[in-house]
């Protein structure tokens, strides 16, 4: 395995009121299943359109966050800010037949789809051109089109309907994957570890990807998980596994490439992504559990950044094309704002329209606050004197 060449920051205690540094238990550096080496027999072009994308991701999200503010976009939102390579490096490595189930955080899974930027906006500002037709919003997104199927605001939700699709792709002699993704918090739940056991049994063609940005909303992975080195739990199931540093997208692509190789001749594979988010859980949280030093060390780490110097140095890049790419990004997300705001929002007789995808019998149509039944006749007068 080729070694590492960052050595991430370390983790801190957030379970106090204090932010005293922690030692770095999982420090991914010095695992030997951490790799970190320059992606081999990617073309140039590719590697500037992983930037393009990181980019396109980044100014999204900074968009979204601010239309957030402006109460454009209601309900819960959650961004990929910092989390841009790896979304950019695991879905480079799909085809386009392939399944995507991920969390509630997916707005550039939803761009690396190819669902264009407009419709993802118009999903966020609840309007009906967007990906759910403007019920789903941020955190429900699902195109059948792009095989993007959530979007899932319950944590750990996809993770057993990843599996049964998995086990329907199998059932059918497909040689398509699932990619499931989630966060490091849901590796605590029951269904996370029933349905790699039934994957490993079954030897569906599913790779889980846990995306460990360290923090479960709040706490450190160090103070929930008795074994943070979350790859590791695959081989309670004798599943192949791998952890890579998600700040690089040439890595995770090339670890998601091998771990879709393993499910699609038939093995199952968890691969851990460690990442960082360089914002609170949501828009709405502060974050006040990192102190002002891990936030300016955070920065140093930005794989936006990052990622641009190395392109410049490899001679890919320079400030120009930094600037030409940019503007694109600004121009693209500019013009899904301005989209979205023009879309007018779902009519109420619509909210029962997708519940199923096809027809139920005797599905209910109530809306809250309509009784279950309706109310029976009031009997007549003469009713009532011939009872008597």
């Amino acid at each position: 395995m080729p070694a590492q060449t960052r050595t991430p920051r370390k983790a801190s205690s957030r379970t106090t009121g204090t932010t005293k540094k922690a030692q770095a238990s999982t420090d991914a550096a010095k695992s030997a299943k951490t790799t970190k080496s320059a992606a081999s027999g990617v073309s140039s072009d590719q590697l500037l359109e992983f930037y393009r994308r990181m980019v396109l991701i980044r100014r999204f999200e900074e968009r979204a966050a601010r239309a957030y503010t402006q109460a454009l976009i209601g309900g819960y939102c959650h961004l990929n800010l910092g989390e841009e390579a790896a979304v950019v490096g695991l879905t480079a490595a799909m085809r386009p037949t392939d399944y995507l189930f991920t969390n509630y955080r997916e707005h550039g899974f939803a761009l690396m789809r190819d669902i264009s930027p407009e419709r993802v906006m118009s999903e966020l500002y609840g309007r009906v051109d967007g990906v759910s037709k403007g019920w789903g919003g941020s955190m429900h997104m699902f195109d059948i089109t792009q095989r993007l199927l959530g979007g899932y605001g319950i944590v750990g939700g996809q993770i057993p309907l990843a599996t049964g699709a998995g086990l329907a792709i199998d059932y059918r002699g497909g040689d398509d994957v699932v990619l499931c993704t989630m966060g490091d918090g849901t590796t605590n739940i029951g269904a996370f570890h029933e349905s790699l056991n039934i994957a490993a049994l079954w030897n569906l063609p599913v790779v889980y990807v846990v995306s460990n940005n360290r923090l479960g909303m709040g706490t450190t992975v160090e103070k929930s998980s008795a074994e943070p080195e979350l790859y590791k739990r695959a081989s309670t199931y004798r599943m192949a596994s791998e952890r890579v540093d998600g700040f690089d997208p040439e890595v995770v692509f090339e670890a998601t490439q091998r771990a879709i190789a393993s499910a699609r001749s038939g093995k199952p594979f968890l691969l851990e992504v460690v990442t960082e988010r360089l914002r609170g859980h949501s828009v709405v949280d502060p974050a006040k559990y990192r102190s002002p030093e891990e936030v300016a060390e955070l920065k140093k780490y930005d794989p936006v950044h990052t990622y641009a110097d190395r392109l410049k140095k490899q001679g890919l890049l320079d400030d120009e094309a930094i600037k030409k790419i940019d503007g694109e990004a600004m121009d693209a997300v500019g013009k899904a704002a301005a989209f979205a705001e023009a879309s007018p929002f779902p009519d109420v007789d619509t909210l029962f329209d997708y519940t199923y995808a096809t027809e139920v019998p005797n599905d209910s149509r109530r809306l809250p606050g309509e009784p279950l039944f309706p109310p029976l006749p009031r009997p007549s007068e003469a009713a009532k004197g011939a009872r008597a």
